[in-house]
């Protein structure tokens, strides 16, 4: 309100009574008032002075005010000018003066600055998740309205963590030179659960069913380490979303959230929602149709990108796929800018739903910036380099998921988020690429545990991102009782700035195949590199050389008959030694001790058959796509590969060897995930060669769970050695395996931070099939071999294309020390020379 009175004297004045304005904040009091002498007419004004001032200038002041020295004291003018200051936040009292002189006097009082801001009596709840929400903060400007601004997001942290009860009472303390300590007393009170999760209106699905759907889950005192056992407002109307899309993909296209109520206990403890839904009719798809008016695309053509048929049920998700796909098509025929509306034409009476949609020319936009944020470690280029947009594209929203995707895949960092802004101009925006890092050097110790073998340890050290460049450098050392090897490896992702992987290896190992019986000591070296040859798909070639020393390492004895030349029994040329013994029956006997496959009958057996030495020089070739939505946690989508390498550019040994590898993602319901997967290879020799045995498939262990290592394909059963009265059998490799592995993830009740995952699978297929060469032996009966004791003699190589089969349970955790897996399995399926293994474990660590 301003008031006018006009007066006489020596000099006019006016008195000006503003809107009153009170400040009480815990214990500091103000006015906000502007008084001056009644006058005739409004006088000039011929200074201007501030006084009360601390901390701000005043010519800050005085720049907030609307008059300046030789205007007039108008009124209006000084109220704004009093009202202008308060609604700074700096004061909190302000009066305006005009003294008789003509100057105008500013009299201030400045809020106080806050010293500290403490938060008391929070103990589930840390700190940091308060000084993220909260206004006030230390050296800044204390008011009332913060702090009334603060104890309501406080609150509502609170809330998102299902304490409804929690209260919080602010506490000021003043302090000299007008500063404060502001804190918050909290009060948490206890978690507000969910009592009961009800629904109304659903006949299609139970109300079990549907509980599975929402995110929310009842509390329940096994659910203790749920974090979704209570109620969080933003979560319900997530839940909402939820059923809106369970229902849309089961064809309910009317379907309606009616209401959604959630009711808090007297007592504050739990809360009762409650889903009223209208589910509508099921519809099945009548036509698809693509209509659009821009001149070159072919309505046709686009169709067909449709994935959505004529008599399908209806689904909402396959709708949100066509616009993708469609959306990317136009992009590739030079439309960056279109709009993809699907329209649905229901028909309730028949229900049957048209779906067209309609593409025409949408907004122009370009990207004017892409800025990278969080890599305090990765360059830049390394991280633009995976983005499919560059500054000055047309936007486009299928690149810049794609663009995510990609930064995942490198495995770089934890967190991966692009953002839109608006840029200079209504026809720009800009990209916030947020990122934050995550160890890339790794120290991984494996522990496996089998019936043949009680421990086994390997340990490597790995950076993926040397010096932040993107680079890949792995120096392995691996320690065991069946191998040693060290093996260094470099890979450059982009050679020469181009989109161009190029690398090379160097590795040195002694492996003890003891399933198969020999010892393979291999050195070599490779180079290889990778292009893309597809937005999904890439290709790859590589050369690798390889020196092999394969040693059957084993000593047998085998008795003489009287008066028979050792050398009779032994291949020309061998090393022995006689040895007094006794027979069966307890007479004198001489026992020839020397080189396992120095003795003719054992030197045509397919163990022997493979030892010596040769060099390999291999050229090959891969191919693979990638489709799935996410490449480190993948819901949906699928992955192929083929890799082929012909051996025989040089060296002693001919072959080819092929090998394809799949696998295909779906999301069944809520956080359950489906997944098969398929693994298939086949070696052949060539110009007159065999495969060896160390260049076969060996299968089991981690590769078909509920085998051992090798556990699984052809066996040569020893018709000369035993144990407890049955015959020893080696692994002797196959030419084919064909595995598949059906898997379901399953959601378990702990928070996602934990790292704790479970899954249901069944590993399927067969190994087998090896050269005539090898089964050259089960054409003399002298090697026939009873493996049971009941007098039914078999063939010493077996060799079984039949189908193995085993179910079970596998475990992981990402724990604090490393990953760490639990393999459960039982065999459904198998043959009698397999060898089995119901538990597997295994661990590492990483830096």
């Amino acid at each position: 309100m301003c008031t006018v009175r006009w007066g006489s004297g020596a000099f006019a004045a006016i008195v000006i009574t503003a809107a009153f304005i009170s400040v009480d904040i815990f214990g500091f009091a103000g006015e906000a008032s502007a008084q001056v002498l009644p006058a005739q007419s409004a006088p000039i004004i011929r200074s201007v002075a501030v006084t009360g001032n601390q901390r701000i200038e005043a010519e800050t002041v005085a720049s907030y005010l609307t008059l300046q020295a030789g205007q007039r004291a108008d009124p209006k003018l000084l109220d704004v000018s009093l009202k202008t200051l308060h609604n700074t936040g700096l004061f909190s009292d302000v009066s305006l003066e005009l003294q008789a002189d003509g100057g105008l006097l500013v009299t201030v009082r400045e809020n106080p600055i806050v010293n500290r801001v403490l938060f008391e009596g929070n103990k589930n709840v840390k700190e940091d998740k308060f000084t993220e929400e909260v206004q006030l903060t230390a050296r800044g400007i204390f008011t009332r309205a913060k702090v009334s601004s603060d104890v309501q997001r406080i609150i509502e942290v609170y809330r998102r963590t299902g304490r409804f009860a929690a209260t919080v009472t602010p506490k000021v303390t003043p302090l000299a030179q007008n500063r404060v300590d502001v804190i918050y007393e909290i009060d948490e009170g206890p978690k507000t659960g969910v009592a009961k999760i009800n629904f109304v209106g659903n006949t299609v699905f139970t109300s079990t069913e549907l509980r599975s759907v929402v995110l929310t889950d009842e509390s329940r005192w096994w659910k203790f380490f749920s974090s979704n056992a209570n109620f969080d407002p933003d979560r319900h109307e997530f839940d909402q979303e939820l059923l809106r899309q369970h229902y849309g993909r089961n064809g309910y296209a009317d379907f309606q959230v009616v209401s959604a109520i959630a009711e808090l206990t007297p007592d504050r403890k739990d809360f009762f929602i409650t889903f009223t839904i209208d589910e509508g009719p099921q519809y099945t798809v009548a036509d698809v149709k693509v209509k659009t008016t821009l001149a070159k695309l072919d309505e046709n053509v686009l169709e067909a990108f449709v994935p959505i048929r004529s008599g399908q049920i209806f689904d909402g998700e396959k709708i949100e796929k066509a616009v993708e796909s469609i959306t990317f098509a136009t992009g590739a025929t030079g439309y960056a800018f279109v709009d993809v509306n699907p329209r649905l034409s229901r028909h309730p009476e028949s229900k049957m739903i048209d779906i067209t949609f309609e593409v025409n020319e949408g907004p122009r936009v370009y990207v004017e910036r892409i800025n990278i944020k969080g890599n305090t470690r990765t360059v830049d280029k390394v991280i633009r380099r995976e983005v499919r947009l560059t500054e000055g594209d047309a936007f486009n929203r299928v690149l810049v998921d794609r663009s995510r995707a990609r930064i995942r895949s490198l495995g770089f960092f934890s967190e991966v988020e692009i953002e839109e802004k608006p840029g200079s101009a209504p026809d720009r925006t800009e990209l916030d690429v947020t990122l934050e890092e995550q160890s890339t050097g790794s120290f991984s110790v494996g522990v496996g545990i089998s019936s043949t073998e009680n421990f086994i340890v390997d340990f490597s050290i790995e950076e993926r991102n040397l010096m932040g460049r993107g680079q890949a450098l792995r120096f392995r050392v691996q320690a065991s009782s069946r191998t040693r090897s060290v093996d260094l490896r470099f890979t450059q992702p982009y050679f020469l700035d181009r989109n161009l992987a190029a690398g090379f290896s160097l590795f040195n190992q002694r492996t003890d195949f003891r399933e198969s019986g020999f010892v393979r000591n291999r050195s070599g070296f490779g180079v290889n590199a990778g292009f893309q040859v597809s937005e999904f798909g890439r290709g790859g070639l590589q050369y690798l050389f390889t020196y092999d020393d394969v040693d059957i390492d084993s000593i047998s004895r085998q008795l003489l008959a009287p008066g028979a030349d050792p050398t009779s029994i032994l291949a020309p040329g061998s090393n022995f030694t006689l040895i007094d013994t006794v027979d069966g029956f307890g007479r004198p006997a001489t026992a020839v001790q020397a080189n396992l496959c120095d003795f003719a009958v054992q030197n045509l057996t397919p163990t022997c058959e493979s030892s010596g030495q040769f060099v390999s020089s291999l050229i090959g070739y891969s191919l693979a796509f990638d489709h799935r939505n996410d490449p480190i946690d993948p819901t949906s989508g699928w992955r192929a590969s083929l890799a082929q390498s012909f051996a025989g550019a040089g060296g002693d040994v001919n072959y080819v060897r092929s090998e394809f590898s799949s696998a295909y993602y779906h999301r069944i319901f809520r956080g359950f995930i489906g997944a098969l997967k398929f693994r298939a290879g086949y070696i052949e020799g060539y110009a007159g060669d065999d495969v060896r045995l160390s260049d076969r498939f060996f299968e089991g262990a981690s590769t078909f769970r509920g085998f051992e290592v090798a556990g699984i394909g052809p066996r040569f059963l020893s018709p000369q050695r035993t144990r407890n009265g049955k015959p020893l059998s080696q692994a002797i490799g196959a030419k084919l395996y064909g595995i598949g592995s059906a898997e379901i993830s399953i959601p378990l009740p702990l928070p996602k931070q934990y790292g704790i995952k479970a899954s249901l699978f069944t590993d399927f297929g067969t190994v087998g099939l090896v050269d005539d060469a090898t089964k050259f032996i089960n054409g003399d009966v002298s090697f026939f071999v009873d493996p049971d004791g009941d007098g039914i003699f078999v063939e010493p190589v077996q060799d079984d294309l039949s189908l193995r089969a085993t179910a079970g349970v596998s475990v992981s955790w990402d724990s604090p020390f490393g990953p760490v897996r639990f393999d459960l399995a039982e065999v459904l399926r198998q043959e009698f020379f397999d060898k089995t293994e119901g538990f597997r474990f295994s661990a590492g660590t990483s830096f």
